[in-house]
């Protein structure tokens, strides 16, 4: 029997004020982020119950959703194999290619105001409805949406309850997919530029060997793209969206303020996806940032050393750090050894945080005190983990169609082991592009891995770990 109500006792949620960025002297809401904390019942029973029944709606929305192929191909935002990553590589590997042409390359990253906030519920119901939602469904989610309020806490005050008659809940189960849904259509309003959502998170970009051409096509784009968002009642962050240009070697005006008509969008350089990207795609920006907050928190750590015990220090460094310098590893790999040699400073300050080696203590033998690989193998590691995920079909199809498993010409022994299609290229910013590097990178590992057939993940893991062994070489 379907339940078409949800309880009004189950329809409020708590918002916590949370500081978005550094400390301010001056209040300023904008800076504030709310985190929807789901205020159902006391019992805790009908609380897990509550979540067991959203992650079910929640999966079984998504299943049709992939199933049905409902989704822009260029969402990857809380979709099963797509992620920040996937739609970086994606990115980049287009503007890589335009480069490794000559050709001009021009991006706007869109930014939206209170976007989950602002999601019309009647817009969105008829969205469901047009993709053959039941009415029974239909009543479901409109009485989801339905009586809900919200209250505000802050310092141990709490504020009065607010009816809430717009937006998803972002910190929800099932309020992501539902935004997803709603913007959904944003993408085919994109024309002959190119297009990549995250959620909210929108990046719009085309290249072109005349720069006259790849803006007047990204203007026409972006203007389309506007409109769309205002039919769905959503507005632009126009301080936040940002527009760049690719491959200053080419000639170029100092600025491109005629994209976007919006004063102070030109930058060298934006965070998207939590990774700054440059125009000259250097990554120094972000190899800087990760630098400045690793060496924060191993601070931390050196402080309050004697707290510690050996197993902590090495839990917490796992914890604390590594998924910092992991975090767009294999988007940021491409940078210059001088950069990325800064990463391996920090990396072995904080194996001596954990060994208690000296300072002259040599990096070959930090590695082999605490049993970690050094970064470059770290970050060898998850890109051939990529590169098999995507000869598994695990990745977007958007990845997957960028690598061509080779036939052979000819019967050899060699010919039995599986390579990729190496394509083409003009330049260095051609050969960093997924498509060149993913064969390039593979075909190297099958010289001594030679697999004949696809084996399972773990399998894969299992030999490349074997493979993949740090010797130090150092004289």
């Amino acid at each position: 029997m379907v339940k078409k109500e949800i309880g009004s006792s189950l329809s409020c949620h708590l918002s916590t004020l949370l500081m978005k960025q550094g400390v301010l002297n001056i209040i300023d809401i904008h800076y504030f982020s709310d985190i929807i904390v789901l205020q159902v019942t006391t019992n805790d029973v009908l609380y897990i119950n509550l979540h067991y029944l959203y992650s079910q709606v929640n999966k079984q929305i998504t299943d049709h959703f992939e199933s049905h192929h409902t989704f822009s191909a260029m969402q990857s935002g809380f979709r099963a194999g797509h992620g920040c990553t996937s739609a970086m590589l994606k990115v980049l590997n287009d503007i890589l290619t335009a480069i490794d042409k000559k050709h001009y390359c021009a991006a706007v990253f869109i930014d939206l105001a209170k976007a989950f906030d602002s999601v019309n519920h009647h817009i969105l119901i008829g969205r469901l409805n047009s993709l053959g939602f039941s009415n029974d469904c239909l009543a479901w989610f409109t009485n989801y949406f339905s009586d809900r309020v919200q209250c505000v806490k802050s310092e141990g005050l709490l504020s009065g309850p607010l009816a809430v008659s717009m937006g998803v809940p972002q910190g929800s189960i099932l309020g992501p997919t539902l935004f997803s849904v709603y913007i959904n259509e944003v993408a085919l309003a994109a024309g002959e530029s190119l297009i990549h959502l995250y959620v909210d998170d929108t990046i719009l970009y085309t290249s072109g060997p005349s720069l006259d051409t790849v803006l007047t096509t990204l203007q026409a784009s972006f203007n389309a793209i506007q409109l769309s968002f205002r039919g769905l009642q959503l507005l632009l962050n126009t301080s936040k969206t940002k527009c760049m240009l690719f491959n200053r070697s080419l000639p170029a005006p100092t600025r491109l303020s005629n994209i976007t008509t919006l004063d102070g969008s030109d930058v060298d350089n934006y965070k998207y996806l939590g990774v700054w990207l440059d125009c000259k795609l250097s990554f120094q920006t972000y190899i800087k940032h990760l630098q400045s907050k690793v060496k924060s928190r191993i601070g931390f750590l050196f402080r309050n050393k004697a707290s510690f015990t050996h197993a902590a220090k090495h839990t917490l460094v796992k914890l604390t750090i590594l998924p910092i310098l992991d975090f767009g590893d294999v988007i940021y790999k491409i940078a210059s050894n001088t950069l990325l040699n800064k990463l391996d400073a920090v990396y072995h300050s904080a194996i001596r945080f954990v060994t208690k080696a000296p300072y002259t203590t040599h990096h070959c033998d930090l590695y082999a005190l605490v049993g970690w690989p050094s970064l470059h193998t770290r970050r060898q590691t998850h890109w051939l983990h990529v590169i098999y995920k995507t000869l598994l079909g695990k990745v977007p199809p958007y990845l997957s169609s960028l690598v061509t498993i080779a036939s052979p010409t000819c019967s050899t022994r060699s010919s039995r082991y599986i390579s990729l299609v190496t394509p083409k290229t003009n330049s260095f910013f051609g050969r960093l592009s997924f498509q060149f590097s993913a064969a390039n990178d593979w075909n190297k590992l099958q010289k001594s891995l030679k697999l004949e057939t696809l084996i399972s993940l773990t399998s894969f893991k299992h030999q490349l770990s074997e493979q993949l062994t740090d010797y130090c070489t150092c004289t």
